[in-house]
């Protein structure tokens, strides 16, 4: 018998860009070639979109033949590679039958959690269980140089080095918007091993348990020639860019009515947008979307605000002037808050503060009284 660990290349899906992992189990006297897989989830579930919302993403581990497993990536073009695990009878035996006790029904689904507890972690920890002596990982936390840490990269850096690398950059503001500060803690070794497929690759690469190394061969089983993927203009940088553009176009020409628009929409959206922040923070069982500095801009609040733009009452001039606050604020510290934000918020911070701070004038024009002569 001979058992691998799988390493799937990033897809262009973004449920693919992450890679996957997978284990490989052969028994040439038995004429079993399988593959278990931790990545199964049914998307038929007409509530999956609201649970996964929620947090509550049931995944299972599915048994498949190889022929099946690699005719999947090779539609998909996505490279595979293994690595030969080097385990004794015993462990093999051991390792094989906890697979196989795993896809039994009441055995076979768990809670998926995004950085803790995925199909990567889930194949790490059965391979673990299951050698007779402790596992001993090299270090493969790689130095995020930018930001000079000794811990190496934050859980968002990891998830950034394979975003840009895809130039999937609306994603990666998408991530940024809804993930809180969690993200943003440096995992240990081994953490950061169980969360990403190329790192479990690197991590099971240098493995050993003090008598031996853990895996005893590679082998590339698909490959395909890389793909320059050139990124685009239409990035959330320079349509944020724009906007603000157009915005201060809109001032300096007079054109109240467009402007008026203007306003009514932006803060419509943001006000949506933190509705969807809060509703991620507070509606999620884990806590990935928790603590969002983010929400600081995108008030919810707005939402109401929007409807008294146009109104003489106190509160709204203050409303704005707080609003102009926290956004200059926000601007100020952005190098340094402990939240990693995205560089896209830069543009919406400056359209928040420049429109806010013409809207508590504005109100401050409109209480002056008129002075008859």
């Amino acid at each position: 018998m001979q058992i691998s660990l799988l390493t799937v290349g990033p897809g262009t899906d973004l449920d693919a860009l992450f890679g996957h992992t997978a284990i490989r189990v052969q028994d040439l006297k038995r004429g079993m070639d399988i593959v278990y897989n931790y990545g199964t989830f049914d998307d038929t579930d007409p509530l999956f979109y609201l649970r996964f919302m929620r947090g509550i993403m049931l995944y299972s581990v599915s048994v498949s033949t190889y022929h099946d497993f690699m005719q999947e990536y090779q539609y998909g073009h996505r490279s595979v590679v293994a690595q030969v695990l080097n385990l004794d009878c015993s462990e093999k035996n051991q390792l094989y039958e906890s697979l196989r006790k795993n896809t039994l029904e009441e055995n076979r689904y768990y809670q998926y959690h995004f950085h803790t507890d995925n199909c990567t972690t889930r194949a790490a920890r059965i391979i673990e269980d299951n050698t007779h002596e402790p596992l001993q990982y090299g270090n493969v936390l790689l130095v995020n140089s930018s930001a000079g840490h000794p811990q190496g990269m934050s859980y968002r850096s990891m998830i950034h080095e394979y975003l840009d690398k895809q130039h999937a950059y609306w994603s990666e503001m998408g991530i940024d918007f809804l993930l809180g500060s969690n993200l943003d803690i440096y995992p240990t070794n081994t953490e950061a091993i169980h969360f990403l497929p190329d790192y479990l690759y690197r991590g099971m690469d240098s493995a050993h348990t003090g008598t031996r190394s853990m895996v005893s061969e590679r082998q590339t089983l698909l490959t395909f020639p890389d793909t320059k993927i050139t990124g685009s203009w239409f990035t959330p940088v320079a349509v944020f860019n724009f906007v603000f553009l157009a915005s201060l176009l809109l001032y300096f020409l007079r054109l109240k009515r467009a402007l008026l628009i203007f306003d009514i929409s932006f803060f419509t959206l943001l006000g949506l947008t933190g509705i969807l922040m809060a509703f991620m923070w507070l509606g999620r069982i884990d806590d990935v979307c928790a603590k969002n500095i983010n929400i600081l801009w995108a008030l919810p609040t707005h939402i109401v605000a929007v409807f008294f733009i146009r109104k003489k009452a106190v509160w709204i001039k203050y409303y704005f002037l707080i609003t102009a606050i926290l956004a200059a604020g926000l601007l100020i510290g952005f190098p340094w808050w402990t939240q990693r934000m995205n560089t896209a918020t830069l543009p919406v911070l400056g359209i928040i503060l420049f429109r806010s701070f013409q809207l508590f004038q504005n109100q401050n024009h409109a209480e002056k009284p008129v002075v008859q002569k």
